[in-house]
């Protein structure tokens, strides 16, 4: 089998950068194993929340300068601000002719309201979900967080109590309670289907939407506004605007725990584009080893073709961190499973040294969390101490930052993922 590009990867990274190569023209796979780490995320992007010295960030530009002294292996920082800003707002323009309702801008990031009733600090989010500028209150004044009856991934009433501690929501009065869904009753006889895919591929199908709508009416009484679970709309937002609509009110939408509809919304969309523009995907199957040739990758195999080559001029590791199996830890080190590519972190971490990996504070960020495979300003992967020709990495499967810490994970996915198909493509 032979292609343009191989990309090891089919989550979020991935799917960015095959998209942006099938539409300059290149022929692509995606190598695609299971689930991606955007299924279970919160569906908002980071660009960049948190310097490593603890300082918060509102603006990507005022604080780069900082972050590139503080940090310079990050990817941000070997790439350049210039390519940062440049790509972040290229996936901005992504996002909108792929309609994945996102809203926000590089010139500043917003707040978020998380499930637990925080506030976050976030690049882009989902236009379905609360957010609000800095220090500016809420806009409405009566807020029903409304629960489903059975379900306890979405608690209001935690929700209402963390929420009233935020400045930003202290004029807002709140109430609580809980929809009943006749339709959902045959999931509550299981507790392990009661999630939000479930409830979501139920109501689709089966749901008395006026019912529905009566309820939310009923339940909500005289609030202004209504937060509920993103429980509401499988494939895209069409079925909650819906619902938006006719009960007539500001209605809002939460991440509950994972599985995430709003990540998995965001995959649907983005693997649906890929496939549009002629991409192909091997689902289920696994890259096991490759060949290298005289510092160029020649080919791959994986564990459903093992005697089958899959060629190709140019290889994008895009595999993610520990979550989704592109790192792994044994005791004794931490390794890149299919290039066993050289790896890298900060903070004294050291991939032979195990009492490096952690600290003894359970809640500190954890060194082991920047472990990743080493790049250069190209996004090149070193393995055994030499740069790939045509071996690139995407996303977090890059050592040198800790994306927990710093709040940047989707950032440099989507970041590395278009800056990695320029350098292929050679368009920008």
């Amino acid at each position: 089998m032979n292609f343009d590009v191989v990309i090891i990867g089919g989550g979020l990274a991935g799917l960015t950068c095959g998209i942006t190569l099938q539409e300059q023209g290149k022929r692509c796979v995606i190598i695609n194993n299971g689930q991606a780490a955007i299924d279970f995320s919160s569906g908002s992007m980071d660009l960049l929340s948190r310097l490593p010295s603890g300082e918060i960030v509102n603006e990507f530009c005022k604080s780069y300068p900082l972050l590139q002294q503080q940090l310079p292996e990050h990817p941000y920082s070997l790439i350049g601000a210039e390519k940062v800003l440049e790509k972040a707002q290229q996936f901005e323009q992504l996002a909108k002719a792929l309609k994945l309702d996102l809203e926000g801008s590089t010139q500043a990031n917003h707040f978020r309201v998380t499930p637990l009733g925080g506030l976050r600090g976030s690049w882009l989010s989902p236009n379905s979900v609360p957010t609000i500028q800095n220090t500016e209150q809420f806009p409405h004044k009566s807020i029903a967080i409304l629960g489903i009856e059975g379900y306890h991934d979405f608690q209001p009433q935690l929700l209402a109590e963390n929420l009233k501690q935020n400045p930003q929501f202290a004029h807002c009065e709140l109430s609580t309670g809980y929809l009943n869904i006749p339709e959902l009753d045959q999931l509550r006889n299981n507790a392990r289907e009661f999630r939000s895919v479930n409830i979501a591929q139920l109501l689709e199908h089966k749901l008395a939407f006026r019912d529905l709508i009566a309820e939310i009416q009923q339940s909500s009484k005289n609030a202004e506004a209504i937060f509920l679970p993103a429980c509401f709309g499988l494939d895209d937002q069409r079925f909650f605007n819906q619902l938006k609509e006719k009960v007539g009110k500001a209605i809002f939408e939460l991440p509950t725990l994972p599985p995430s509809l709003l990540g998995i919304r965001q995959h649907k969309q983005l693997r649906n584009r890929f496939e549009m523009l002629g991409g192909l995907m091997l689902n289920g199957d696994k890259a096991v080893k490759a060949d290298i040739e005289n510092g160029k990758v020649s080919q791959i195999f994986t564990s459903l073709h093992p005697n089958d080559a899959i060629k190709a001029e140019h290889f994008v590791l895009a595999t993610g961190s520990f979550f989704s199996n592109g790192l792994v830890a044994e005791f004794e080190q931490v390794f890149e499973p299919v290039f066993n590519a050289d790896i890298t972190g900060y903070k004294n971490f050291e991939s032979s040294n195990r009492l490096s990996w952690t600290y003894q504070r359970f809640s500190a960020p954890q060194p082991y969390q920047s472990a990743g495979v080493t790049i250069n300003e190209h996004c090149q992967v070193k393995v055994s101490e030499q740069f790939m020709d045509n071996l690139y990495a995407i996303g977090n499967v890059i050592g040198g930052s800790n994306s927990l810490e710093l709040g940047c994970g989707s950032g440099i996915a989507v970041v590395t993922a278009l800056y990695v198909a320029e350098q292929i493509g050679g368009t920008k």
